[in-house]
Order: structure tokens, then sequence, then C-alpha cells
């Protein structure tokens, strides 16, 4: 997520640099054809190439307003992540206590059973984030170089840190070795927090209701995960996508050859009364860059916004949103803070 108010035109130009030689290059190609070499038969009628654009114009409109609601409906989610997260931890360390059992244990062993439930929903988030994190073949944003060099700068962390070893801090190694084992990895530790509770509620260091409370809980992490996994696993529908891709390319690549004979035509004109009229041709390459550079870039905004997980500038920073839940939680269990881990650092004003 980026944190400053906005990407500055040096960023903008940078992050579409080589799209925009190739739109300077190709334009000036046809100029050249067209004025330079006399070939005018390579002459598109303005009126079609008019109405593609209005086309791509709206589809382009439609495909970034269905990323920003997958942007926006992924960032819900996470919030809900947090409220759920602090709901966990404060009736963890109020329901787990001596009131209704048979034989009461010492305070030091409530708080390790405390530590234990804190710890196990701090690895929840991380094996979430990191299902977050993994590649999908639709996912596009590691197929354009300006992107690849974004994320060299800027370090995903769950790109940086196994799962093994992020997880190996929360669990006790046969734990570790069994959420390890399963596929859906979030939702093993789900299942081993329910079992937890549950014998706790049978030594009766939990009473009845505080155990459907924190079931309830529990229902709501799946819940969250449930819709995580959905924007996750279901990308935006390959059909407009693909049809999203294609009109622009077509419209780019006639818009030159409807633009520079009206480009022409101006010249000639100019060319009775200024001797410098010729080359109003010549102010095609210009203008056909800067209008093909708007349409590409609008297509790569939605289609950089489709997958809110990626971990480019512009998704749901779910990596700081997890260190941001297990520091309230590590300090709600009254943590020495030198122990507790930092949140992660902002770079290039991007917040992971």
């Amino acid at each position: 997520m980026l944190t400053k108010v906005r990407y500055s035109t040096k960023e903008m130009l940078h992050w579409t640099r080589w799209e925009t030689f190739g739109f300077l290059a190709f334009s000036t190609v046809v100029v050249l054809l067209y004025d330079t070499l006399g070939l005018t038969f390579l002459n598109v009628p303005w009126t079609p190439v008019a109405l593609i654009g209005t086309a791509v114009a709206f589809i382009l409109g439609f495909q970034n307003n269905a990323a920003y609601d997958r942007i926006w409906e992924a960032r819900k989610i996470w919030g809900g992540v947090v409220n759920t997260s602090r709901t966990w931890g404060m009736k963890t360390k109020d329901m787990v206590t001596n009131e209704k059992a048979s034989v009461p244990v010492s305070e030091a062993e409530l708080n390790e059973h405390r530590r234990i439930l804190v710890y196990r929903h701090i690895a929840w988030l991380t094996a979430l984030r990191h299902a977050m994190r993994q590649n999908k073949k639709w996912e596009t944003f590691g197929l354009h170089r300006t992107n690849r060099e974004w994320a060299k700068v800027i370090h995903i962390p769950e790109k940086v840190f196994g799962i093994e070893d992020d997880l190996f801090h929360y669990l006790e190694a046969d734990e570790w070795e069994y959420i390890l084992s399963k596929n859906n990895k979030a939702a093993a530790t789900l299942y081993l927090q329910s079992k937890h509770i549950r014998e706790l509620k049978e030594q009766g260091l939990i009473w009845e209701f505080a155990f459907l409370e924190l079931e309830n809980v529990l229902e709501e992490m799946f819940t969250l995960q449930g819709k995580s996994e959905r924007i996750k696993n279901f990308p935006y529908p390959r059909q407009y996508a693909t049809l999203s891709y294609m009109f622009v390319w077509i419209f780019l690549i006639l818009f030159p050859f409807g633009i520079v004979p009206e480009f022409a035509k101006i010249a000639e004109s100019l060319s009775n009364d200024f001797s410098w009229g010729w080359c109003f041709t010549w102010l095609a390459v210009p203008f056909c860059t800067i209008v093909s550079w708007v349409f590409h870039t609008m297509q790569r905004i939605g289609t950089v916004g489709e997958n809110p997980f990626e971990g480019s500038a512009n998704d749901v920073p779910i990596s700081s949103i997890a260190r941001g839940i297990e520091i309230d939680l590590r300090q709600l269990l009254e943590e020495d803070s030198k122990i507790i881990p930092k949140q992660f650092p902002e770079e290039n004003n991007v917040q992971m």
C-alpha cells in the first residue's frame, strides 16, 4: 500500500517507460511511412477508430471498477481479521480461569494456556498471509519488467522468509510438523485451536458458555479466511480480462493510422499560409504517444489491481496488518518489548 499522497510524475513515467518508448517509436514509423515516404494508402477512417476508442474506454472503466471493488473487499476482510483477532486475545485472557475448575491449576499454567492460544492465533495469521502471497497462474504482477523492479526494492516479507521458518516461532514442534503436513495450513491451525479449547472446557478451565463464545470467534475466523481465499482463488473473469487486453491493443495499433492523416490535412491547409506548416504532421507523434500512454496505463492499473494480495505497491498490506496484530496481542500478554518484533519497515513509501 502506498503511504504517500500520490505517485510522482517521475515514478509513473518510470513505471511505464518501456511502453512509452514503444508508442513513440511506432507513431514515428507511421508518420515516416505516411509523410516522408508518401505511403498515403496507410489511412484508416477516423470514425471507426473513434468508435473503437469509445468502446475501449467503457471496458477499461468496467475493469477498473471491478478491480477497485476487489481491493476494497479485501481491505474490509482484513479489517475484520484485525477486529476478530483483538476479540480472540481479549476473550482468551479473561475466559481461561480457575472459576469453574474442579481441580484448580496455578496462575503460571493458566498464563501458559493463554500464551499458546495467542501464539497459535499468530501462527494462523502467518499461515494465512503466506497463502495469500502464493503465485497463481492468472496473476500478472511479475510478468512486467517494471513490476519486477518494484518487487526487488520493496522486499515482500513472504518472499524473503519461508513459511516453515515463520511458523516455527509460534508453535510447539509436534504442532509445527502437523500444520506443515497440511495443504491448508491456516485451517489446520484453527482446528488445533478448537481442540485446545475443548480440552480446557473438559478440565473446567473454560466454562461452557465461554467455550461457545470462543468457538463463535473461531467460526468468524473461518468465515474471514474463506472470504480472503475466495478473492485469491477466483480471479477477475478471464473473458473480460482477455477482451480488455485485445481491444486496447487493437485500438493502440489502429490509432496512429487514423490520426496521422488528420494531422496531415491540417498541415496541408497550414502550408498555404505558413512556410513551416508542412511539419505539423509530425505533431501526431507526441499526440499519439500521449493518447496511447493514457489508454495502456489505465489498462495496466486495472490489471495490477485485479489481485489485491500479490504484494504490489497498490495491494492490501496484509504483512503489516498481521504484524500489527501480533504486536497488539503480545503486548496484551505483557511480554517484554525487547522480544516483541517490530513492524515491517516501509520501503520507498510502500507498506507491505
